[in-house]
């Protein structure tokens, strides 16, 4: 086996060896890890068997011997294939047997060869070979003589660089002047991969070799001085460190031996302080001492000691075991809620419940609701009023538009600026594991790459999952069981099912027109003369006044519109009074005009009552409350065309088919012959035709306004009808029938037929609205033709009872 001992190169200035004669069949030796160059002089460990044998055949004979370089150092026993063609003619100029057996040799290059072919292979190579004669270089010319400048120079630097450079090898190179064997030496003295330095070797013309000698320098020059100036910055870096280190400690002992403490050392003192002060669980209390204790092994300056101190942080101020007492006086409660909020008898009944179970069972679990109304009808504000009741803190979180589920989560501590979720978040702020969390907008999550939030939620809104809530940040299990969870959405059609599944929905319909009078005299007009700066005595505004504001100005579900009204009427007052008047100022509905302009819209009640054939009033459900619905339809000579106006959607335009088929089906009934129907086309339309319209509510009214136009008959005056239609003339149940009595009773309508299955509904709606309406249950058309063209309402002629 050869090695290289340490590359001891050098030059043969005292023989010449040119003129001695080399054999054509001389012994081969493979060398590994090395090219030789001409008339370098090498050690060379032998160890393998046949290279052993061919070192001992040239000493018996010329001392000659060819060695060549093997492809791959790791073969103990290369083949021809593995071995260059060209390498060096050597004499074995010493040998010395070693201990172990191997021979340690001393060869100088004699001249190049090329290998013509393998005479022997066992028990060691025998090779045919054929010697390269050198090109001469006749003169040296200027070209030349910049080139072996910049080689020297080069060659130079690199050493220099490297730490290596020798004034008597810089002696040598800068004596010689034939370019092939400056070349050789400097290309000799390179750190070059095996397949660079044979390329070198290969190359006959010396002027070339010259190049691609000065092209590797190049190369080379840039590698080292990089390598250089990284481990210079390093030297410089670890020195700096190693100076402060030191100084550190020494101010460390002279403190100590003042009997002061460094400020790191104060810093963990008072974090352990705290941490035994905390009550928390044996799990949460074991991490945070493993972390405490690995914050003070570290240096204080460290990224890691200031992310370790951050997350101690946390796991301090999360309320572990910290609660507030829950009020449980129930008389108490029930009158904070009376003050807060007007009406909303259900809701004020759910959270009494839970005080009366929570007074009789401490460890019941906090309930999960979702408040489902329209805007402006008050469901935060009644989260508030819910945690005042109780005694508890309270904390809101908007849900609108969250597409990240590590708002949820957290993030993990890996990752540069992370932080607990908002649930954590919010237990913090509010100091306490019981508080009333409202997440409002829960029917706006989004979701994206980044996650689904609304399923992160699902385990915080489980009751059986939520007592080890796992935040990504804490990475600790967090009890979340006796938090009073509230959500607030507009519609729970977008709240996914499984979500929707957890949580207690209660419904919050708008106000009726004698609600919102109460509500803004007790609390949006106080509200609003105070936050403009006015006294109670400076301004009046009946109750009058209230609702011409209420018809005149908002057309709403909610209050959002008519405390802005209000408000609008109290800063122009608030700026006469800034001005010098002295009041007081009295609003009544003649001057509500110049306070709020003229009015925004027109109540159903006051417009022209239009009693025509083809004429059928409808109710619907929107985001905002119920709504009327004008179905209109008129006959004209045609082919039995049915044109449907008014951006129906698919499911109205199929209750519209739906409706003609029952009508045609009792042709007879309606007294024209089988055949009318393909002489006459059918125009629908359905007014407001810029805003779009869908459901199967309109069925019915649909079919009334054919049987009208057919008939050419009126129907009854103040009445409105709501339900779903089939082809049989069967009447099926509606939703939001709450919402769409409402908005009758704002159109100045009294009368409402309604499915028969939705008569057990009729309980949600308030009593004093019921008193002043008269509801029709109808399980089928026939009865719907009956109430609707005032044919016959008694019991007698099988028609349901009108239900006051």
């Amino acid at each position: 086996m050869e090695f290289n001992d340490s590359l001891s190169i050098g030059m043969d200035d005292f023989s010449n060896n040119e003129d001695m004669e080399i054999p054509e069949v001389l012994p081969m030796m493979a060398v590994r890890d090395v090219v030789v160059f001409n008339y370098m002089i090498i050690p060379l460990f032998v160890g393998r068997p046949g290279s052993v044998e061919a070192v001992n055949e040239a000493l018996g004979a010329n001392k000659l011997l060819m060695l060549v370089t093997q492809k791959d150092a790791t073969k103990d026993n290369p083949s021809e294939d593995d071995l260059y063609k060209v390498g060096m003619v050597c004499m074995v100029m010493r040998t010395l047997k070693l201990p172990d057996g191997r021979l340690k040799v001393l060869v100088q290059a004699m001249s190049k060869a090329r290998i013509q072919k393998f005479v022997k292979t066992d028990p060691f190579y025998q090779v045919s070979v054929e010697v390269i004669e050198e090109q001469e270089t006749l003169e040296v010319s200027v070209e030349v003589e910049a080139l072996m400048r910049t080689v020297r120079e080069q060659t130079e630097k690199i050493m220099s660089l490297r730490g290596i450079l020798s004034a008597d090898l810089m002696m040598i190179i800068n004596n010689i002047e034939d370019p092939g064997r400056l070349a050789d030496l400097v290309g000799s003295n390179l750190r070059l991969k095996i397949f660079e330095s044979q390329k070198i070797l290969e190359e006959t013309d010396p002027l070339a070799r010259l190049k691609l000698v000065n092209d590797l320098l190049a190369k080379e020059l840039e590698v080292s001085t990089v390598q250089a100036k990284i481990q210079n910055d390093a030297k410089e870096e670890m020195t700096k460190s190693q100076r402060e280190y030191f100084l550190r400690e020494q101010i460390h002992a002279l403190q100590k031996e003042l009997g002061d403490t460094d400020d790191y050392s104060q810093e963990i003192d008072e974090l352990a302080k705290k941490l035994k002060k905390v009550k928390m669980s044996k799990t949460v209390r074991k991490e945070a001492k493993k972390q405490l204790n690995r914050m003070a092994m570290m240096h204080p300056d460290s990224s890691e000691a200031t992310i370790i101190r951050t997350y101690i942080d946390w796991i301090l101020d999360v309320p572990w075991k910290k609660g507030t007492k829950d009020l449980l006086d129930l008389k108490r409660a029930r009158k904070i809620l009376d003050e807060d909020h007007y009406g909303l008898e259900k809701i004020k009944e759910r959270i009494l419940e839970y005080l009366a179970v929570r007074k009789l069972n401490k460890s019941t679990k906090g309930p999960i609701l979702c408040f489902v109304g329209p805007p402006g009808v008050g469901k935060t504000s009644l989260g508030q009023s819910i945690a005042r009741a109780m005694g508890r803190k309270f904390h809101r979180l908007s849900l609108g538009g969250l597409r990240d589920e590590a708002e949820i989560r957290g993030h993990r501590r890996t990752y540069i600026g992370a932080m607990p979720g908002r649930i954590v978040q919010g237990l913090k702020t509010t100091r306490a594991n019981n508080p009333v969390f409202m997440m409002d907008e829960v029917d706006k999550i989004g979701a994206d790459y980044r996650g689904d939030p609304s399923s992160a939620l699902l385990e915080v809104l489980d009751p059986e999952q939520n007592f080890e809530f796992s935040d990504h940040y804490m990475n600790l299990p967090i009890d979340l069981s006796k938090v009073m969870f509230i959500t607030t959405a507009n519609m729970s059609d977008t709240i996914p099912r499984p979500l929707l599944d957890r949580m207690e929905v209660i419904r919050l319909s708008g106000y009726t027109l004698e609600e919102k009078i109460v509500i803004a005299r007790r609390y949006l007009f106080p509200r609003q003369v105070k936050e403009n700066g006015i006294k109670a005595r400076q301004i009046r505004m009946n109750d009058d006044t209230i609702q011409y504001i209420v018809t005149h100005y908002t057309y709403e579900a909610g209050l959002r519109n008519l405390e802005r009204e209000i408000g609008k009427v109290c800063r122009k007052i608030a700026r006469k009074i800034a001005e010098g008047g002295k009041g007081p100022y009295s609003v009544t509905k003649k001057n509500l005009d110049r306070y709020l302009g003229p009015p925004k819209t027109i109540p159903e009640s006051e417009l022209e009552k239009l009693e025509q054939p083809g004429l059928v009033t409808g109710l619907a459900w929107t985001e905002i409350g119920g709504e009327i619905l004008q179905i209109e339809v008129n006959l004209m000579p045609g082919k039995g065309k049915l044109i449907l106006t008014g951006q129906l959607g698919d499911v109205m335009k199929e209750s519209a088919q739906a409706a003609l088929t029952y009508c045609r089906s009792r042709s007879r009934e309606l007294g024209v012959k089988e055949d009318y129907f393909d002489t006459i086309d059918l125009h629908l339309h359905v007014p407001a035709g810029a805003i779009p319209k869908d459901g199967p509510s309109a069925g019915i009214t649909i079919a009334t306004a054919l049987y009208s136009a057919f008939t050419q008959k009126k129907v009854i005056s103040q009445l409105a009808m709501t339900g779903e239609v089939t082809l049989r003339g069967r009447v099926l149940p509606i939703g939001g029938l709450k919402e769409k009595a409402l908005a009758a009773l704002r159109a100045g309508i009294d009368k409402v037929i309604i499915p028969e299955q939705n008569e057990k509904d009729l309980v949600e709606i308030p009593k004093d609205i019921r008193n002043k309406m008269k509801f029709y249950p109808v399980k089928d058309m026939d009865e719907v033709v009956r109430i609707a063209f005032n044919k016959s309402i008694s019991p007698k002629n099988g028609t349901k009872k009108k239900h006051k």
